[in-house]
């Protein structure tokens, strides 16, 4: 079992990277081509980690000009599943390819009985997944020869027997395996919109000393809930989460998102870059707590009852 101390000095001594843009399909004839003054990309790892092909070529290409991350969705850390071994040997094999600066998923499940939802569905947050996730973790740490970098993901339902809230789960989970968080700012305003809570009051509890890297993503408002898209701009509420969270992270890299309505990529390039504009200054308070659900979602007692309609449904959940 690796040396969670060292781990966390591993951790600690990753780069900033300053501001990087989602490496998306739409885009690799224009980067490939013009060489796009961009601080780092992020590549999606299950889109290049199976491919010899063209996307193979892509990713090398650029991982020689720019820093790249790999960012998973489908570890499904939180799953009862074994491990799949065979996905960790090719991930590492890309991450080792690229110089990937970090290896980045989320704390969550995808799956059960090697069945893949393709979602990022939500954990039960206590003691015994807590302890699950950790000897799990420490596993895929010492495969991948590098620390796991992991995401809160954006969530449309709780259980309950969850007695542990998230940011004290993910500061337990970070102490004890010395892995790094990647905090989404955009996930922190939707799962708080959701279920009631504050945003603020949860960023207060975030270990920003172990936040490696934030992300930030446009939301869909669905007037009971929002919904994790990332198909439109940063809305000013998750600007201004951002302004606080910057302040406090010590110069974490911040990435934006965008997956679906993919603009071009000066465009997106123009919306990374409004985070300039939320490094400093006083925080506006009234935009990140003004907003309220309108109807309270019921906690779910058994994740399975979470999974079933979702698998079904085939919706994504948010990254």
């Amino acid at each position: 079992m690796p040396d969670a101390a060292k781990v966390a000095s591993q951790v600690s001594a990753l780069p900033k990277l300053g501001l990087g843009v989602g490496l998306r399909n739409e885009h690799f004839n224009h980067i490939l081509s013009e060489k796009p003054d961009v601080d780092w990309f992020e590549a999606i790892s299950e889109n290049f980690m199976d491919s010899g092909g063209r996307p193979g070529w892509i990713i090398r290409q650029i991982a020689e000009h720019y820093p790249v991350v790999l960012h998973g969705v489908s570890m499904s850390i939180g799953s009862t599943d074994p491990i799949n071994e065979t996905y960790l040997q090719r991930l590492k094999t890309l991450a080792d390819d690229v110089q990937a600066r970090w290896v980045s998923d989320h704390l969550c499940w995808t799956g059960v009985q090697s069945v893949n939802s393709h979602d990022l569905l939500p954990l039960p947050l206590n003691q015994e997944t807590l302890d699950h996730v950790i000897a799990r973790v420490h596993y895929v740490q010492e495969v991948l020869k590098r620390p796991l970098i992991l995401e809160n993901p954006s969530t449309y339902a709780s259980f309950q027997n969850s007695d542990i809230p998230e940011p004290e789960f993910l500061r337990a989970l970070s102490d004890a395996t010395g892995s790094g968080l990647l905090l989404d700012v955009n996930n922190v305003y939707v799962s708080c919109f959701n279920d009631g809570s504050n945003p603020l009051d949860y960023l207060e509890s975030i270990p920003f000393d172990r936040v490696v890297q934030m992300h930030l993503a446009g939301h869909t408002h669905c007037g009971s809930y929002l919904l994790d898209t990332h198909d439109q701009p940063v809305t000013r509420a998750v600007w201004e989460l951002f302004r606080l969270a910057w302040q406090r992270s010590n110069g974490a890299s911040t990435l934006l998102e965008w997956d679906g309505d993919v603009p071009d990529f000066q465009s997106l390039h123009q919306e990374v870059l409004k985070a300039r504009d939320f490094m400093q200054g006083e925080l506006d308070t009234t935009l990140v707590t003004q907003e309220q659900p309108v109807q309270k979602h019921t906690n779910v007692s058994n994740p399975v009852d979470f999974m079933v309609p979702t698998i079904r449904n085939h919706s994504r959940l948010g990254t």
